[in-house]
């Protein structure tokens, strides 16, 4: 295992500061790699934060050139920028921010054929792409290699977040077994500050997932409405029926409070 230099030790000196957060929880970070898939107003505000947590290896997967209607969200990009390579440029910020990170990119959508080969050598995933059959490529990529994901999403003010934790936790398949027709790519609106605020609770769940520190998300889905700024938790389980995870427990939801004091829940079987 990779140690902290003398310099990282200062870097992170205020992250250590938290209370249960040891040097051992930074060297895990170091000594971790995370997949971004796609490094839009989500992802890149993921891959940022994780980068100045002291991530050790990203891998970054998005298809295309920047373009000017990505710029009202994209805090990884820069405006001269426009017209290369986004996974180039992502990379670039980040050296920028902390050249003690090993970025590795692949100018490519995620699909069945290369996830195995975007996954390798990957202790958690990202999900960031604004299409449901990339998601789901990345979904069963994960859930068939048995590495976790964080499965985050946004539209206009509202977003959600849950982790997946294959053989534990649902996985996307049973939480949306259908896709959202009025989703599409480039169909939906963005405000670039929700999207960011996605990103930073991504990074936040991917931190405690690979340190230990903290209590992540676990069979929950994070609900937000930056509108009326309601936050809110629902309990989800796997479905006896998926597909992609074959889970063997009946699907369950329930309203749950910060406080984690239970508002209603209801236990239903899948027809």
């Amino acid at each position: 295992m990779k140690t902290l230099s003398i310099q990282e030790l200062e870097r992170y000196r205020r992250q250590i500061m938290l209370p249960g957060f040891s040097e051992k929880h930074q060297e895990k970070l170091k000594n971790s790699s995370v997949l971004v898939a796609g490094i839009g107003g989500l992802g890149g505000t993921t891959a940022v934060y994780l980068a100045v947590a002291g991530i050790g290896r990203m891998v970054f997967a998005h298809y295309g050139d920047l373009t000017l209607t990505n710029m009202n969200r994209q805090i990884i990009m820069r405006h001269e920028a426009i017209g290369s390579s986004r996974v180039i440029e992502g990379r670039k910020t980040i050296e920028g921010i902390n050249p003690d990170v090993e970025i590795e990119t692949v100018d490519a959508r995620t699909t069945e054929e290369n996830v195995v080969e975007l996954l390798k050598g990957v202790d958690i995933a990202i999900s960031a792409r604004p299409n449901f059959h990339e998601r789901r490529a990345l979904n069963k990529g994960c859930v068939e290699k048995g590495t976790p994901m964080i499965e985050a999403a946004m539209s206009g003010m509202s977003g959600y977040l849950f982790n997946i934790i294959p053989g534990e936790t649902a996985c996307l398949n049973c939480v949306f077994p259908d896709d959202d027709p009025s989703w599409e790519e480039r169909g939906f609106p963005v405000l670039g500050a929700v999207s960011g605020t996605l990103g930073c609770l991504a990074a936040i769940e991917a931190i405690k997932l690979l340190t230990g520190y903290g209590k992540p998300l676990l069979s929950m889905m994070l609900h937000i409405d930056t509108d009326s700024m309601n936050f809110r938790k629902s309990v989800i389980s796997r479905d006896t029926d998926c597909a992609v995870c074959g889970g063997g427990d009946f699907l369950r939801e329930g309203d749950i409070d910060y406080n984690n004091n239970v508002i209603s829940t209801k236990t239903y079987q899948k027809v």
